[in-house]
């Protein structure tokens, strides 16, 4: 895939994938710019070019007393400063149509959450900032369902369209990832696997959504073997307590023996392909 779609990436000669990764939501600048140092530390070692990820606020949320934000633009300037001062391009999820021209002014690309991956008018407004426009696969939708998200994203004059999947529905409360979707959707975009999301499990009893991170490597290394583009997870250096997703995020500690076994996965794929 073209990298060269998103500035002040680090490119990568040895055919990686790239990886978007970062907190679920920004809770406040040092943890933001922790967690993105340690994250730009281990990919440059690894040569994996890297996006960082926060969400400015959470819309989606099954409680109404759930974190949702410490004030959209206050967050939206800490992922400024990290794009800034680490050099780095910056991905955030937008839920409106007026997100889509607030968020465009500070990140890199502008992410449609998988439950909103129908709403023609935030993806043509999403479209329409000439940012990249990663489309989440709605949990519901069949990977082949995804080239009309994609096709709405070009119709509005933007060719920047990736797709993310994060597997589908599975029964009330757990999500599997059907690996065949991987290359069919790649017909459309470029396409990452969101190996955190994949293992959530909805709907609990609490109102507050579990996980499985035990099976996120699980997750991942059947990606890297199928051929994704990229990678996305979502990872703190305190799970337990952070306040968002904290049931299915990688421990940030558990970063780099993750990522180097995944390199070491793709380095054995590509040799395959000569």
């Amino acid at each position: 895939m073209d990298l060269n779609l998103i500035p002040n990436i680090k490119h990568t000669t040895s055919n990686n994938f790239f990886l978007l990764a970062g907190p679920c939501a920004i809770e406040g600048e040092e943890m933001a710019m922790r967690i993105a140092e340690h994250i730009l530390k281990v990919t440059e070692t690894l040569e994996i070019p890297f996006v960082f990820k926060g969400s400015f606020k959470k819309a989606n949320r099954s409680r109404i007393d759930s974190f949702t934000g410490i004030g959209d633009e206050k967050a939206l300037k800490i992922l400024r400063k990290v794009s800034e001062t680490f050099n780095v391009p910056t991905v955030t999820d937008i839920h409106t149509n007026e997100d889509a021209e607030k968020a465009a002014e500070y990140v890199d690309v502008l992410q449609i959450p998988a439950f909103l991956v129908r709403q023609t008018d935030l993806v043509v407004a999403a479209a329409k900032t000439g940012k990249v426009v990663n489309l989440k696969k709605g949990q519901f939708m069949s990977p082949s369902a995804m080239k009309h998200a994609v096709q709405k994203v070009k119709d509005s004059g933007n060719q920047k369209a990736w797709i993310t999947d994060r597997g589908t529905m599975f029964g009330y409360q757990d999500m599997i990832v059907d690996f065949r979707g991987i290359p069919e959707m790649q017909q459309f975009a470029p396409t990452i696997l969101d190996i955190t999301h994949s293992l959530q499990q909805p709907n609990q009893t609490s109102g507050v959504t579990g996980g499985r991170p035990d099976m996120i490597e699980t997750i991942a290394r059947a990606g890297i073997a199928v051929g994704v583009d990229g990678l996305f997870l979502e990872t703190h250096f305190d799970p337990k307590n952070a306040k968002s997703d904290g049931a299915n995020m990688l421990d940030l500690q558990y970063l780099e023996s993750l990522l180097s076994n995944l390199v070491a996965i793709k380095k054995i794929i590509n040799s395959f392909k000569k």
